[in-house]
């Protein structure tokens, strides 16, 4: 399913889970490109320590509060994934997930 955006502060969109190579023990999903720029225009000059969104998260039923950070070698926000989320929601690396972000703080 492509991503789309759910209301003025919300996106959804299915990404893969991936494990960070620096840092084991580190998931994410990468934000899509289209949704990231938009996200970083939106947010421009107003964002948290490392250039962090904070957002509000949902996969299936597993809802919490986090930030995204920009990847510059990506280009694009990530957006880390706990372990209860991932063991909840019977995802892994590989897997793809349906999320939906709401910015928190932007409106």
């Amino acid at each position: 399913m492509p991503a789309s955006r759910a209301d003025n502060t919300a996106y959804e969109f299915t990404a893969e889970l991936w494990e960070w190579d620096a840092k084991a023990s580190w998931f994410f999903v990468t934000v899509p490109v289209e949704i990231s720029d938009e996200i970083d225009a939106r947010t421009h000059g107003l964002t948290n320590g490392f250039g962090s969104v904070r957002v509000r998260v949902r996969i299936g039923s597993s809802e919490w509060a986090t930030s995204l950070f920009p990847d510059s070698k990506q280009q694009a926000y990530v957006l880390p994934i706990k372990k209860a989320v991932r063991v909840a929601e019977g995802i892994a690396p590989g897997d793809e997930a349906r999320v939906r972000i709401e910015l928190v703080d932007f409106s």
